[in-house]
C-alpha cells in the first residue's frame, strides 16, 4: 500500500486537507483508507455503555460491531506506542492510505501551513516532504506548493508523484 503523510502544527487544517483529498481521490476511482494519530488517551467507549462495561470488566480486546461497521479495541500491554508500520498492516489493502500527524515518519509527506501559524516550517528539516500546501503566497521554496484550498491542484500533484515514482496507485 502507498502511504502518504499529511504534516503541520496543531490547527494548521491538517484534518480538513485529508478529508477533501480523500474526497477527491475516491471521485478517481482510488479506494483510500486514512490514520489519524492522536496525542491523548483515546477512547470510543462511553461510561454506561455495554461495550465500556466489558472493558471495565477487564476484557483486552472489545470489537463492537453494526450491521455496517465494526470497530476493535485493543489495550496495550505496554506503554509504547505502536510503529506506523504495525497499524498500517492492520488495515486492509487499499490504493493509499493517508496519515494525519505522524510527522517523524519517513513516508512522502505534505506539509500543511496556515499564515497564523507560530511553528516553525517542517519542510527545511524533512527530506520527506514532497509538497505544501498553505494559505498564503509562497516563493523561494525548493519543492512545489499549493494553495491550501486548492484540493483539485495537489491532488493531480499526488498522482502525479506515485506515478512518477514508479510506486504506482493503480
Amino acid at each position: 500500500m502507498k502511504l502518504l503523510g499529511i504534516a503541520g502544527w496543531k490547527n494548521s487544517g491538517k484534518t480538513t486537507l485529508v478529508c477533501a483529498l480523500v474526497k477527491e481521490l475516491i471521485a478517481r476511482g482510488l479506494r483510500v483508507s486514512t490514520i489519524k494519530r492522536a496525542h491523548h488517551n483515546l477512547t470510543i467507549d462511553q461510561p454506561g455503555k455495554d461495550s465500556f462495561k466489558h472493558h471495565e470488566a477487564g476484557a483486552f480486546e472489545v470489537l463492537l460491531a453494526s450491521d455496517k461497521r465494526w470497530v476493535l479495541m485493543h489495550d496495550q500491554d505496554n506503554q509504547s506506542p505502536l510503529s506506523l508500520t504495525s497499524l498500517v498492516t492492520k488495515l486492509d489493502p487499499v490504493d493509499l492510505v493517508i496519515i494525519e500527524g505522524f510527522k517523524a515518519e519517513p513516508i512522502p509527506k505534505i506539509e500543511v501551513r496556515l499564515k497564523s501559524s507560530k511553528g516553525k516550517p517542517l519542510a527545511p528539516d524533512d527530506k520527506h516532504i514532497i509538497a505544501i500546501a498553505c494559505d498564503y503566497p509562497l516563493e523561494g521554496e525548493q519543492i512545489p506548493v499549493f494553495d491550501l484550498n486548492n484540493h483539485k491542484s495537489l491532488t493531480d500533484y499526488i498522482w502525479l508523484y506515485f506515478r512518477m515514482n514508479e510506486k504506482y496507485i493503480r
